[in-house]
């Protein structure tokens, strides 16, 4: 009796950046949760030559998955080969191939490969990893010609800043008051509304923030917490300013307790600007603005953290 069916596909797009440029920007997996729309975090687990095993913490239609995948680097041919250890239901195998063919010296032809499986053939299933494929594939590559276009062009949109508190406490602690999102609303005054779903630490977080004017935004966020010391998370449904926020908390014991980071990284929504600073404003207002809220909430969080542990007597 033959196995489930397996279903190939392919996508492309063409990128105005040197070929050996597009496939280090492959390569590197840590920096995919700022690149691809789909990634939330990605953790480099062993490396040994041409072979290494990464964890990948993603979202798939919305839903947010983990697996781990085996990946053969072959930089000569410009191609790196994946293939899931342990897929994620419904999918029952899953692999392919990222192939990068040079045009010429400053432009290049990307190919993504999908091979799959769905868990017993099941036509809900296979329909459910088609859409996903699809979506994911569509994202990566437009995200890979845009970051790497402007690489070429020698610009960067990313933001990146950090707010730190010192806290007397242990790492647990700290990651404690982080990781129960689900109490934020009685904790912390600038949040209005909490809902959070957990799933062994892989959460989907949906809260309403109030801002110094007083008015509310809603923000969707997908966050990989890996106790005691690090949660990772990036948002999928971001407020007006920003088309890119991904983030991480950091917890890191030393002779006074605990030294709580808070890292973000944010793309400035350019098209937005006019509608929510007015017509006078521009991108560095907008970065402006976007740093002050932002690291004024990261640093109330934090101080709430320090008063409720150091309180406490932990």
């Amino acid at each position: 009796m033959s196995g489930p069916k397996v279903h190939e596909v392919e996508h492309e797009i063409t990128v105005a950046a040197p070929a050996k440029a597009v496939y280090q920007l492959l390569v590197e997996v840590e920096n995919w949760p700022q690149m691809f729309p789909p990634s939330v975090h990605v953790e480099r687990l062993e490396q040994d030559g041409e072979h290494e095993r990464i964890r990948i913490w993603a979202t798939a239609n919305g839903a947010a998955k983990t697996w781990t995948s085996i990946r053969r680097l072959a930089p000569d041919e410009g191609r790196i080969e994946f293939r899931q250890e342990v897929s994620s239901p419904p999918v029952a195998a899953m692999g392919g191939a990222w192939i990068v063919e040079a045009d010429g010296d400053e432009r290049c032809r990307v190919r993504l490969l999908h091979d799959y499986r769905a868990v017993d053939d099941d036509a809900d299933a296979l329909e459910w990893i088609a859409s996903a494929v699809d979506r994911n594939s569509h994202a990566e590559l437009a995200a890979l010609k845009v970051n790497a276009e402007a690489a070429a062009a020698g610009s960067s949109p990313l933001l990146s800043f950090e707010d730190t508190q010192q806290i007397a406490g242990r790492a647990q602690d700290v990651f404690d008051f982080i990781n129960e999102a689900h109490l934020w609303e009685e904790r912390l005054p600038h949040v209005a509304r909490v809902r959070l779903e957990d799933e062994e630490g892989l959460q989907i977080l949906e809260m309403d923030t109030r801002t110094t004017d007083g008015s509310t935004h809603t923000t969707k966020s997908v966050r990989v917490c890996l106790a005691p010391d690090r949660i990772y998370y990036k948002q999928t449904q971001v407020p007006a300013l920003m088309t890119l926020h991904t983030g991480q908390w950091r917890f890191e014991e030393n002779a006074d307790g605990v030294l709580a980071t808070s890292q973000h990284t944010v793309v400035i929504n350019e098209a937005n600007i006019e509608a929510v600073l007015g017509a006078d404003a521009g991108v560095e207002d907008a970065r402006k603005m976007v740093r002050k809220a932002l690291g004024t909430n990261s640093l109330s969080t934090l101080a709430h953290a320090k008063a409720h542990i150091e309180g406490s007597g932990s």
